[in-house]
């Protein structure tokens, strides 16, 4: 049994032995999972996929004279202004009010991020204390006080892939679905991915530095739709969409490589977020469950094609399978494509590996675990008087 603390010094030292979770999971084929645990001291885990739940909290400072913003555009898209005088969220997934599905906030935060020049407008009734009513300028990253990357659910533990058997092309958060199962979509990094490789959570809570968007960051809390009941394989790992994290980071330290606006072609905007998680291999169940690989890792095939959030279960595939490039499905090969950049992920494993290796980048114990009793709740209509 190994300590946080005890891999801290290690690391401090430069005697870690901290290995992507693509290297252990190929140490562990060779020679065995009680090797793991004697030898590797941290496994690093990453993603890069779209994340729509995600956005920045920002604080512009104050002009001359004061005003309290309650509605806000940045480069055209809406903010959210309810919070203080000068502070706004911003969500990836709002749409300009002019260019609509072609721009959006995840562009304004790439932008932000890139050190753009952002036109802010906003509008006040006026108080005796913020007497002005409108402001109209410029910020960017360096002009304004706090810019806080914040988002609400990132990294899903597991999520379904998607077809569509009906006789039209289906526009989708899962992409676009061809007719009559001519594709099937997938979304997470399958063994790569950070969730996958501690399936309880034992390692990842509140408190968790991590790399998020290529700089540090840190687990706020469960995410939301944090679904740890989901069912499970006999290794633990859910079946479909499982936990989720709420992730927090600096925006203005973080790069334009891991953090991209995407337009999902007849959907909407979202953000593609890059996520890398240390694991520490504490003992031979970490081992293990570090050692997962994508044969092991399974999810289902949903038709998404049956407009009801109990979408019927075509097939239980293995993301080798999905990885592969193809599945059959109703008798016949169907391709299948991810939504998550491998090459960005593996890219992302190594950064924090380097970072651990180089002394930069200490693990952080969680200040408290994440609930694994949480259900996944509904929401029913209900009609009449309350």
């Amino acid at each position: 049994m190994k300590t946080f603390e005890e891999i801290n010094e290690k690391i401090k030292s430069g005697r870690a032995v901290v290995l992507t979770a693509q290297e252990v999971k190929e140490l562990a084929s060779k020679d065995g999972i009680k090797e793991v645990a004697k030898k590797v001291d941290v496994v690093t885990t990453a993603t890069f996929g779209a994340m729509c739940s995600s956005g920045a909290f920002l604080n512009f400072g104050h002009a001359d004279p004061p005003i309290k913003m309650s509605k806000i555009w940045l480069n055209d898209v809406p903010a959210y202004g309810g919070i203080a005088a000068v502070d706004a969220y911003i969500g990836a997934t709002e749409q300009s009010e002019s260019e609509g599905i072609n721009y959006g906030g995840a562009h304004v935060i790439e932008d932000l991020v890139a050190g753009k020049k952002i036109k802010i407008k906003a509008i006040s009734k006026g108080t005796d204390c913020y007497p002005r009513r409108e402001f109209e300028g410029f910020i960017d990253k360096n002009s304004i006080n706090q810019a806080i990357l914040f988002n609400p659910r990132n990294a899903y533990q597991n999520y379904n892939a998607a077809t569509n058997t009906s006789d039209k092309i289906l526009y989708t958060y899962m992409g676009t679905l061809l007719p009559n199962c001519g594709n099937v979509n997938y979304s997470t990094t399958g063994e790569l991915s950070p969730l996958m490789n501690d399936p309880y959570l034992r390692t990842i809570g509140v408190g968790t530095r991590i790399f998020l968007g290529g700089a540090v960051g840190y687990v706020a809390w469960e995410g939301t739709q944090h679904n740890p009941m989901q069912e499970r394989a006999e290794n633990g790992v859910p079946i479909g969409g499982g936990a989720t994290l709420a992730l927090i980071g600096d925006l203005k330290n973080m790069s334009t490589e891991f953090l991209r606006a995407a337009v999902v072609k007849g959907y909407g905007v979202t953000l593609y977020v890059g996520v890398g998680i240390p694991i520490p291999v504490l003992d031979e169940e970490m081992a293990r469950f570090v050692s997962v690989r994508d044969e092991e890792i399974f999810t289902n095939i949903i038709d998404y094609a049956v407009p009801s959030r109990s979408r019927p279960v075509l097939r239980r595939v293995s993301y080798a399978e999905l990885k592969s490039g193809s599945v059959t499905l109703m008798g016949r090969k169907v391709p299948t494509a991810p939504l998550s950049s491998f090459s960005k992920s593996l890219k992302i494993a190594e950064i924090l590996k380097s970072w651990i290796k180089e002394g930069k980048f200490l693990l952080q114990e969680p200040v408290q675990h994440l609930p694994l009793d949480r259900h996944f709740l509904p929401l029913n209509e209900t009609k009449g008087e309350l």
